[in-house]
């Protein structure tokens, strides 16, 4: 009899350097207990370091994406303590996301609910199948998502994600590409070929451009326009300097495509 524990984080990579970092507490709907956080992060900041990544998908194993924190374990420890710490870990796994240095892809099945919703949020691009349906609902709990709000309301119209967040309402998918929430929708059979179609545009571009487009993407949405427009051409300069964008500009110029044997 076989009495390993199963990881709660399964790892692949493939010979492009895609990472899929698949949650794994089927059982539990995929529910981000404190060990599924802390496995995460770990993952996360291991391949923070790591320069042959060039993508990470982030999915689930299971009927759903992911139900949101782990509310047994929560209602388990009622201490003000317990939830500024838990929640504080929460924080530190979405940000660590944000801050991966490759774009963070979410594939989405089932549901997404509270912070399910927040890491789909949160990750830099997501492709969900047809019948995927997203909510904030702590507010029918009595509890409002304040955190998942954060990542809400930065992907989203104001509006949108205040309805979501005071409703506790399931959007579907087709109302999560139209709102912002999802780049792609497909068939459920179709979707990891709709996620590769996205996966393989990414990595045949060079990383360097991607790393710091990525960077500075972020980091410009949260200063005014006249400081974002000054790091942006920063950034662009220092861009134009690798040989990649070298190689790409001269390649427009003799009408051929970029020669990237190596990407960078």
């Amino acid at each position: 009899m076989n009495t390993t524990t199963p990881p709660l984080v399964l790892n692949t990579r493939d010979a492009r350097g895609l990472v899929t970092l698949t949650l794994n507490r089927p059982d539990a709907f995929n529910a981000l207990s404190e060990a599924l956080m802390a496995t995460l992060q770990l993952e996360l900041d291991d391949l923070a370091q790591d320069a042959t990544v060039r993508a990470v998908v982030i999915a689930a194993t299971g009927k759903v994406f992911c139900a949101g924190h782990d509310l047994r374990e929560m209602r388990a420890t009622p201490s003000h303590d317990y939830y500024q710490a838990l929640f504080k870990q929460c924080a530190k796994l979405m940000m660590s996301v944000q801050k991966l240095p490759v774009p963070v892809i979410a594939r989405v099945h089932g549901i997404a609910t509270a912070a399910g919703c927040q890491l789909v949020a949160m990750c830099d691009l997501a492709v969900a199948a047809s019948n995927a349906r997203f909510a904030v609902s702590g507010i029918n709990l009595g509890l409002f998502c304040g955190t998942p709000g954060v990542a809400l309301s930065r992907n989203l119209g104001r509006k949108a994600a205040f309805e979501m967040l005071v409703t506790g309402e399931f959007i579907d998918a087709q109302q999560a590409l139209t709102q912002g929430l999802v780049n792609r929708v497909a068939a459920p059979e179709q979707l990891d070929a709709e996620l590769e179609r996205l996966v393989a545009s990414i990595l045949a571009k060079p990383r360097v451009a991607v790393t710091l487009g990525k960077s500075l993407f972020y980091r410009q949405l949260e200063n005014g326009i006249e400081a974002a427009y000054a790091d942006a051409a920063q950034t662009m300069a220092c861009n134009m300097m690798d040989d990649s964008a070298l190689e790409g500009v001269q390649a427009f110029i003799d009408k051929r495509k970029p020669d990237w044997a190596q990407p960078q």
